[in-house]
């Protein structure tokens, strides 16, 4: 059976239930006039949930290819689910965490409404924005990297929210410069939701380190050094081994 490491990937809402498909629309678009993708190359499409269908172009007309199957597969969701509590951070800082986060493979992202926040999101226009933003990111950055899954990036929460997601988790880390625990050396579930909280500009508050580790998540570090807001959680995710081995052996 032929690998599909290094084929193009493309989004559709469903994986073609037959021999034959069609990639169209923005999707469609992007492959013929983008990457220029002609008759006889191969390329995948993903429905963002696991499943992958491997494909060889039969034509190309405008904007539409038609698609013959080779085969299509659904890959196993992830154990465990790591999901991302992302601090709001002012300005394009905040896509840039998720998008690093995202190549990172994080699986899921909380907007975290932290007291030390310098970007304000309301529940109006402005909020939704911001929000259909980080969603935007998270997608285009799992097509680069040719991911099986979509992280899904949630609504915005609050302290006493994400606290009571902690309690319901599997486990949660809280990225603290003043924690003495290495992130590396605490035992991590197996199954169920991690959660790593990375603050904002500011730090995180005692108030909110002590909400956190009440409710069951443990403050680490990880290193000696104090990173960025949009940077740490790229670090942590590859520090953990998310990518590699889920988890170290």
């Amino acid at each position: 059976m032929s690998s599909t490491a290094g084929l193009p990937v493309f989004l559709v809402d469903a994986l073609p239930e037959g021999p034959a498909a069609v990639l169209d629309g923005p999707e469609g678009r992007h492959a013929a006039t983008v990457r220029r993708l002609r008759a006889g190359q191969r390329l995948v499409l993903s429905d963002g949930a696991g499943g992958l269908a491997d494909c060889d172009i039969e034509r190309v007309d405008g904007d539409t290819l038609a698609l013959s199957v080779r085969r299509a597969w659904q890959e196993p969701p992830p154990a465990p689910r790591v999901v991302l509590a992302q601090a709001l951070i002012k300005g394009d800082r905040g896509e840039l965490a998720v998008e690093l986060a995202t190549e990172a493979g994080v699986d899921a992202v909380l907007p975290w409404r932290a007291s030390r926040c310098i970007a304000r999101w309301d529940d109006g226009p402005r909020g939704a924005k911001a929000l259909a933003k980080w969603r935007s990111t998270a997608r285009e950055a799992a097509k680069q990297a040719r991911r099986s899954r979509l992280p899904e990036v949630g609504e915005p929460v609050s302290t006493k929210q994400l606290a009571a997601l902690i309690g319901a988790g599997a486990g949660a880390l809280v990225l603290h410069e003043s924690a003495t625990a290495p992130l590396t050396e605490i035992p991590l579930p197996t199954n169920g939701d991690l959660i790593i909280v990375v603050g904002p500009e500011g730090g995180i508050t005692d108030d909110e380190v002590a909400a956190f580790t009440g409710a069951g998540a443990r403050a680490v570090r990880l290193g000696p050094t104090v990173l960025r807001a949009s940077t740490a959680a790229a670090v942590a995710l590859g520090a953990l081994g998310v990518l590699t081995d889920r988890w170290r052996t």
